[in-house]
């Protein structure tokens, strides 16, 4: 990406998030999904995950009446969840007009995609697309002219940025919501080929933390236990990766008695992991004793021909990373003198030595193709960041550079106090004089 050559920022107006309102509309089809006539199951289902979402559901309310991005198109191309659904209303609601593609072939709920639809919003999305029919999907969507954009892995950046230069003056700022994305937005930036201000709603406390963590955490078990109905207990859990994915993952593994190991490169996190009371070792040692393998690392080929090819008979291998790219499959295919699909989202790969390895949801992320993804008391805190950081960029996005910024602290504070009241808990206040000590330097002790 970084080839693109970007150095300066385009020059807008105050007014720029409305020049290009119905730019590329007229050839702009509504909406590309799999089947209308699931739409009111997709309603009922986005209904109850609102129900768990009272934090987004009161910004929701707040923009209805503010109208804070009336006018402003909204690219959006993330996870076609009820979660999401909820996110994409918030917008709309508050005057955006939302074009939603699918950011990952396997994780839209087709039943979702086709109730949006059904409330005239612009979708372009369904489970199964092939890699044209991907682009294509995001092609339709960046036709509306973006102002801001919203990713989960920073395709709409990266495909704005190669072949759509001519919508930069127009667009004000973007929200990226995973790690893999803002490790690629980093990279740009360091290159000075970020053309646009960009929000890393992944690194918001209030998302990193619950999200990260106990959402892929829980998610990603779901999603392989959906797959297989194997038990956890007693066996082998490698799990590549140590961040907070990596570590709520591990965490719901040992919950079910499984014998964790942790595979990590940074020495901090191996560390902490060995801290936890998990084993910590190199993938190759791991590979040859784990039952059931998991990346999160959203790094590339993390497990090789050099591993698959010591593994156990039976071993399983799953991913929770953003991309599939964290599974070296072309290198498994080619050890492989047989490959079959066992069971809906578990393909076999059978070696010359007779072993037999089980890669679930074509490698992609199992807690969504699998599985439905977080839960939405996870997803409140996340959207309600993205919904807020949205109205951050349209409000302040013309004084920023061209960096990829942190979720501002009055912002991740703001969701935190939201979810503790609708929680119904409360918390300690400072005194004056507590609040003093902790700013003053005379005070003494």
């Amino acid at each position: 990406m970084s080839s693109v050559g970007i150095k300066t920022r385009p020059v807008k107006s105050s007014h720029s998030h409305k020049t290009n309102r119905n730019k590329g509309k007229d050839n702009m089809k509504s909406h590309i999904v799999k089947d209308m006539a699931l739409a009111e199951e997709g309603a009922r289902r986005i209904e109850w995950a609102r129900r768990h979402m009272p934090v987004l559901r009161i910004i929701r309310e707040r923009f209805a009446k503010e109208r804070p991005l009336e006018g402003v198109n909204v690219v959006a191309c993330l996870h076609v969840t009820v979660e999401t659904a909820n996110l994409i209303t918030a917008l709309r609601d508050g005057g955006a007009n939302v074009a939603l593609a699918g950011s990952n072939p396997l994780s839209t709920q087709d039943d979702v995609a086709a109730a949006l639809a059904a409330e005239g919003i612009n979708v372009f999305a369904f489970r199964g697309e092939n890699d044209e029919e991907y682009y294509e999907c995001l092609e339709e969507a960046i036709k509306i002219g973006p102002h801001v954009t919203l990713d989960d892995g920073a395709d709409t950046i990266a495909q704005v940025h190669s072949k759509h230069l001519g919508l930069l003056p127009d667009i004000i700022g973007g929200c990226e919501e995973t790690t893999t994305g803002v490790i690629r937005l980093r990279a740009m930036a360091a290159d000075g080929a970020l053309a646009y201000p960009v929000i890393a709603v992944n690194d918001a406390e209030t998302k990193m933390m619950f999200d990260n963590r106990y959402g892929t955490g829980q998610s990603t078990i779901h999603g392989i236990m959906n797959a297989t109905n194997i038990l956890l207990a007693g066996k082998n859990v490698v799990v590549v990766g140590y961040g907070w994915c990596g570590r709520g993952v591990a965490m719901r593994a040992k919950g079910l008695g499984a014998n964790v190991i942790v595979v990590e490169v940074h020495p901090r996190k191996a560390l902490e992991a060995v801290m936890d009371g998990y084993r910590v070792m190199p993938m190759l040692d791991a590979a040859r004793i784990g039952d059931l393998f998991i990346t999160v690392t959203g790094d590339i080929a993390v497990i090789r021909k050099e591993h698959f090819e010591v593994m156990r008979d039976q071993a399983i291998v799953a991913n929770s990373g953003h991309f599939n790219v964290e599974l070296d499959l072309p290198a498994l295919s080619s050890i492989a003198v047989g490959i079959s699909e066992m069971k809906e989202d578990v393909m076999e790969y059978v070696l010359a030595n007779g072993n037999r390895i089980y890669v679930l949801a074509e490698g992609r992320l199992v807690n969504l193709a699998s599985a439905f993804g977080h839960p939405p008391e996870v997803m409140d805190m996340s959207f309600a960041n993205q919904a807020l950081c949205v109205r951050h960029i349209v409000e302040h996005g013309s004084s920023l550079d061209n960096q990829v910024y942190t979720v501002p602290s009055e912002i991740d504070d703001e969701v935190a106090s939201l979810k503790l009241d609708a929680m119904g808990i409360t918390i300690e206040k400072l005194t004056p004089e507590q609040d003093e000590y902790l700013h003053s330097w005379t005070m003494g002790t």
